[in-house]
C-alpha cells in the first residue's frame, strides 16, 4: 500500500508552471476585455455557473463513502471472507490468517518483522515473505549479536545469496538495524515494552476500510515511531513502514471491513465455540 512520487512530481511541475505566470482563466481574462464586454463576459460566467451548479448531482443522493454490502471483504472458496491484499496464495493466506495482525511480544521476533518490513521497500511483501526462511538462513536466525559483528567480506557474501533481496543499501541497513536494536535493548531491558510504547492506547474508532484505496498508511504513532527508531540509529523506518509494521504485529487491528480475522470478529467466534 505505498504510493509512488508520480502525482507529487506531477502538481510540482504544474506549481512550478502557475509561478511563472501561467494565464489565470476568469477575472484576469476580463480585465483585458473593454466595460461593456466584460460585464457581458462576467454575465455569462455567472450564468455559467448557475448552470453548472444545476447539473451537479445533489449530495444527499450521493451513496456514501462506506455505502458498499455488509461484507466487504472478498469471500475465499472456504467460505471465509479475508482482507483483499492477500489474494489466493496459500502462503499469503497462512500468513494473512495466522499472524497478521495478531499482537506480537517477542523482542527477536520483533526485531526480524522490523527487518522485513524494511526488505519490503520498493517492493511487494509477497516478494519478502517468499523469502523469509532465506533471510532467516543469511542473517544467522536474526541474531541481532551476530548480526552486528558482520564485517564486508560477510555482506559481500550476502549479495550474492539468492535468498534474499540482494540490495546493499538493504543488507547494510540489517546489520546497522542489529547494532541499533542491541543498544535499545541495553538501555531499556526490553525492545517489546519500548515499541509497545508507541500502540495507541486507545484504538480510533473509525470505520473499517472497504476497498485498498481506503486503506491507512501512516498515522500520528508510525509517525511518532518512525522518528523514534531513526533517531535510536534504525534505518529503512519510514512512517508508512512503521505503519505496515504495526499492522503486522497487532498494535493496530487494520483488517478490512467483514474480514473474519478481525479481533471482534474472532472473540465472536470464540464466544460460538
Amino acid at each position: 500500500m505505498h504510493g509512488g512520487h508520480g502525482p507529487r512530481q506531477a502538481g510540482a511541475a504544474a506549481g512550478s508552471q502557475a509561478g511563472r505566470g501561467a494565464s489565470i482563466p476568469g477575472r484576469a481574462a476580463a480585465l483585458r476585455l473593454a466595460p461593456a464586454e466584460a460585464r457581458d463576459y462576467r454575465r455569462r460566467r455567472r450564468a455559467r455557473a448557475r448552470l453548472d451548479e444545476t447539473d451537479m448531482p445533489n449530495p444527499t443522493t450521493i451513496a456514501p463513502k462506506h455505502s458498499a454490502p455488509q461484507h466487504s471483504a472478498p469471500k475465499h472458496p472456504d467460505g471465509l471472507r479475508r482482507c483483499a491484499w492477500c489474494g489466493t496464495d496459500p502462503l499469503y493466506v497462512r500468513y494473512h490468517d495466522e499472524e497478521w495482525g495478531v499482537p506480537l511480544h517477542d523482542d527477536r521476533a520483533l526485531f526480524e518483522m522490523l527487518c522485513l518490513e524494511g526488505a519490503q521497500a520498493g517492493l511487494s511483501w509477497i516478494t519478502v515473505l517468499r523469502k523469509r526462511e532465506g533471510y532467516r538462513r543469511a542473517f544467522d536466525g536474526f541474531d541481532a549479536a551476530k548480526m552486528a559483528r558482520y564485517d564486508a567480506a560477510r555482506r559481500a557474501r550476502l549479495l550474492q545469496d539468492p535468498g534474499i533481496v540482494r540490495n546493499r543499501l538493504k543488507v547494510d541497513a540489517f546489520v546497522t538495524n542489529a547494532r541499533a536494536y542491541l543498544d535499545v535493548l541495553e538501555r531499556e531491558g526490553s525492545f517489546d515494552r519500548w515499541l509497545w510504547n508507541f500502540a495507541p492506547a486507545r484504538p480510533a474508532r473509525r470505520p473499517r476500510w472497504r476497498t485498498l484505496a481506503d486503506a491507512t498508511v501512516a498515522t500520528p504513532e508510525s509517525d511518532a515511531l518512525s522518528r523514534a527508531l531513526a533517531k535510536q540509529g534504525f534505518r529503512f523506518v519510514g512512517t508508512t513502514i512503521c505503519y505496515a509494521f504495526m499492522q503486522a504485529v497487532g498494535m493496530v487491528d487494520d483488517h478490512q471491513h467483514g474480514c473474519f480475522a478481525t479481533r471482534g470478529a474472532a472473540r465472536a467466534a470464540r464466544r460460538r465455540d
